[in-house]
């Protein structure tokens, strides 16, 4: 398996569970000249590919699907997807059914190699997991709750702060775990659940 940093695990595993297989949005920590130097060793190892759409789209801030735009007069947008390699690299084998891997790209190198087939019924992207005993798992656990957690609940039975609390929903369980962290307001208070 190939060595790669936490930051780029991360990157990868995010691309390989979206549909459309793209790089964006890149963690919210990641910016600037640190997010180019990820992107740029990640297109260099093959990890990743750059791909120009079609029509001329511009890099948004708040789509953050498009990476760069060529230059002028083309200006067409660049999109950033992960490729079989990269897949590969964070232990997923690519699929034998051409839907399932639809918006991978394959590097030049390997067009035409043979793919590896994963056993009938398993799954393409394995999904995270926590261990047990940790206080992610105890989160986890009192969100999935019939009755949810309050931040100060949660607080309480962890020993962190509400912004941590708050930081780990964003973080830790929306993006790195793909949970779904709702909320509602019952009466005068916010309860968390995870569906």
């Amino acid at each position: 398996m190939t060595k790669l940093s936490d930051t780029q695990a991360i990157i990868l595993s995010a691309a390989a569970q979206r549909p459309d297989g793209n790089v964006l949005p890149l963690p919210g920590s990641l910016r600037g000249g640190a997010a180019t130097k990820v992107v740029g060793a990640l297109l260099s190892r093959g990890l990743i590919r750059e791909r120009v759409v079609d029509s001329p789209r511009k890099a948004d801030a708040t789509m953050n699907t498009i990476w760069r735009n060529l230059p002028e007069p083309d200006g067409r947008g660049v999109l950033l997807l992960v490729t079989l390699a990269g897949l590969e690299a964070i232990g997923i084998e690519p699929s034998p059914d051409p839907a399932d891997t639809a918006g991978v790209e394959p590097t030049p190198k390997q067009r035409g190699r043979p793919r590896k087939t994963t056993p009938a019924g398993a799954d393409v992207a394995p999904a995270p997991k926590t261990r047990d005993g940790t206080k992610q798992a105890m989160l986890i656990a009192m969100l999935r709750r019939k009755e949810g957690a309050t931040i100060a609940q949660i607080v309480e039975a962890t020993g962190w702060r509400s912004h941590t609390v708050r930081g780990v929903f964003a973080g830790a369980l929306k993006k790195k775990l793909g949970l779904n962290v709702t909320s509602e307001k019952v009466e005068g208070e916010r309860i968390y659940f995870i569906k």
